[in-house]
């Protein structure tokens, strides 16, 4: 008999800027709070409000690279002159203790991922159409047209990677998405079938 700890499944959500994955991610952690959903780690400095190990877990430069010397990272990446990543330790421990783990990480991240954790299971959140896909990028208010223009070109580049993944789902209507999400999972309660 085998005696080993249960184990979790690692989840990997990515999708385009605006499709929805931060919502989503949130609704499924409020119905499911056993959920562990990974936190990055990055070398930029708090922002006010952020919290350390919350937020994000900090790092000096230093420490990031030599964790990335280290293979201390399950996915990471430069952007912006500050470097970004998934701490492999936490994932691996909460997925030893059977807890099921989410990351919410981009593309190049999830591709990443793929090669360093190849159990993992990849979702990629789709809009119902790229132009409600832009909608939401610009009822968002936040961006100039500059910035709109280069995120849905990112976008487009994403949906094109969509034979990578191990599912896809269509964030249409949030309710039905969260449903969907939750399912794909392997958090809903299934009615076993009849004997």
């Amino acid at each position: 008999m085998d005696s080993s700890p249960p184990q979790g499944r690692l989840t990997v959500i990515t999708g385009p800027s605006g499709v929805g994955k931060g919502t989503l991610v949130a609704r499924l952690l409020q119905r499911h709070p056993d959920l562990w959903l990974s936190v990055s780690a990055t070398t930029r400095a708090p922002r006010a409000g952020e919290v350390d190990g919350q937020h994000y877990v900090f790092l000096s430069r230093q420490d990031f690279e030599g964790r990335i010397a280290e293979g201390g990272f399950l996915e990471w990446a430069s952007f912006a002159g500050h470097l970004y990543g998934t701490p492999r330790g936490p994932v691996e421990e909460h997925l030893a203790q059977g807890q099921p783990v989410l990351l919410e990480i981009e593309l190049e991240g999830a591709r990443q991922v793929r090669r360093s954790y190849p159990a993992a299971f990849q979702l990629l959140i789709k809009p119902p159409s790229f132009a409600e896909l832009e909608r939401r990028i610009r009822s968002r208010g936040t961006d100039g047209e500059e910035a709109i223009r280069k995120r849905l070109e990112r976008a487009r580049v994403e949906l094109a990677a969509e034979a990578e993944f191990d599912a896809v789902l269509v964030n249409a209507d949030l309710e039905t998405a969260v449903d969907a999400l939750e399912r794909i999972v392997g958090l809903a309660v299934t009615t076993p079938p009849a004997p």
